[in-house]
């Protein structure tokens, strides 16, 4: 049995420590502070019993727990990456736990009046009854990703007190700057020697992922004119207008906020401008290749058009491809898929099988040769003053990482 008390405590502990990631700075790791942690969990694993467990120099952390088998089976993995995101603070993190939820509105600041409620935030209604940790509103809680790190030593500290379950050889790999799309770059698929893995990044129970959006980030930079506005009849080019006229070119329903399912989007998410220049980030996404390649093409296409107009090069747009659908990785193997499924089902889980309207270290990892599915950690409301998790998930998610190396270990024999 996993102990709720147990779970919670160590939930606790990695989520007051801030790792917040900083994506405008190209180290590794991008913030110091998420030495904090990785410190932690490497003397954590050590006194838990974990193997060869390695820091390097890039914060990523590594670990085996060898198999206690007399046979060989495959070598699989489990991933969580341990910064969080930079979109809302993840500093002075104070989690609220609330025993037996009620289905009422949950109270986060009263000082502030944020209130967590299910009228806006429906699923809450799926955890009623259950301990739920909040946020106090006025930061993120790091459930993305620290549920998963949670879960995944949970798990091996509980194969290793019971040793009568059998299992091949796991290896464990916490990875850094994973919120800010740099969490695969340096990972050693060789060093970890694991035939597949699983990240545990996913949200609500029973999810399980291996479709992700294809990924570009699209920086545009329009370059205007300065000249004192009483004098500027025929001189002065104000970029921040042509920026709206850009804005304006892009088709109004494909964005983030009008999009579902397998639906692709533009996503401006930073601006800044002044009369001389103004840069406009955008990311652009879509589960289809194809459609990917018509969205990058069609930026390029209204900077062209927009140009020709203007009459001069006043707009320059530089497009980048930031990851990859891993179905196309993924399909070829897809008993590790089926493993999963099975294993959630035998646990009393429902499957919710669908693409991540999003991305994991695990895209980049089933390029990099190591083929990762996603699954759930059991968070909501992720990269904001509104996230939670329920305990129960988290012990699901433990429960589904044991299950997974027991079923490899009884059905996979090399």
């Amino acid at each position: 049995m996993i102990e709720k008390q147990h779970i919670t405590q160590r939930f606790l502990k990695y989520v007051k420590i801030d790792t917040e990631s900083d994506p405008n700075n190209p180290a590794f790791p991008s913030t110091e502070k998420q030495w904090d942690l990785a410190k932690i969990l490497e003397k954590e694993l050590k006194e838990i019993g974990m193997q060869e467990i390695e820091l390097d120099e890039n914060c990523y952390i590594m670990a085996t727990l060898p198999s206690n088998l007399d046979y060989d089976v495959p070598t699989i993995g489990f991933v969580a990456h341990i910064d969080t995101s930079p979109d809302f603070t993840g500093e002075n993190v104070n989690p609220q736990i609330i025993e037996n939820y009620n289905g009422q509105d949950i109270i986060l600041n009263e000082e502030k009046n944020i209130i967590l409620s299910p009228n806006y935030f429906e699923d809450l209604l799926q955890y009623k009854g259950q301990t739920i940790i909040t946020t106090d509103g006025t930061t993120l809680l790091g459930a993305d990703d620290k549920a998963g790190v949670t879960e995944i030593v949970s798990a091996m500290e509980y194969l290793i007190n019971n040793p009568e379950i059998k299992h091949g050889k796991i290896r464990i790999c916490f990875t850094p700057d994973e919120e800010v799309g740099k969490g695969a770059h340096l990972f050693d698929v060789e060093k970890f020697g694991a035939e597949w893995a699983y990240t545990m990044d996913g949200s609500q129970i029973g999810e399980l992922e291996y479709e992700n959006f294809n990924a570009a980030s699209a920086k545009v930079t329009i370059t205007g004119k300065i000249v004192h506005p009483g004098y500027a009849k025929g001189k002065m080019i104000n970029s921040m207008l042509i920026a709206k006229q850009f804005i304006a070119a892009i088709p109004a329903n494909e964005v983030p906020e009008k999009t579902s399912n397998y639906e692709g989007f533009f996503h401006l998410h930073d601006m800044k401008g002044n009369v001389e220049e103004t840069v406009l980030e955008y990311i652009i996404r879509d589960h289809d290749l194809d459609l990917f390649k018509k969205r990058k093409n069609l930026m390029q296409k209204i900077t062209n058009n927009m140009n020709k107009h203007l009459q001069q090069e006043l707009i320059h747009i530089e497009i980048k491809n930031q990851y990859f659908n891993m179905k196309e990785k993924v399909t070829p193997v897809m008993h590790i898929v089926d493993i999963v499924e099975e294993v959630m089902k035998e646990i009393g889980i429902k499957p919710l099988i669908k693409p991540i309207r999003g991305g994991t270290d695990g895209s980049q990892l089933s390029y990099k040769g190591l083929p990762c599915p996603n699954i759930f950690a059991g968070g909501h409301n992720f990269h904001g003053r509104f996230e939670y998790v329920p305990v129960e998930s988290m012990i699901k998610a433990t429960q589904v990482i044991v299950g997974i190396t027991k079923k490899v270990g009884e059905n996979y024999k090399c």
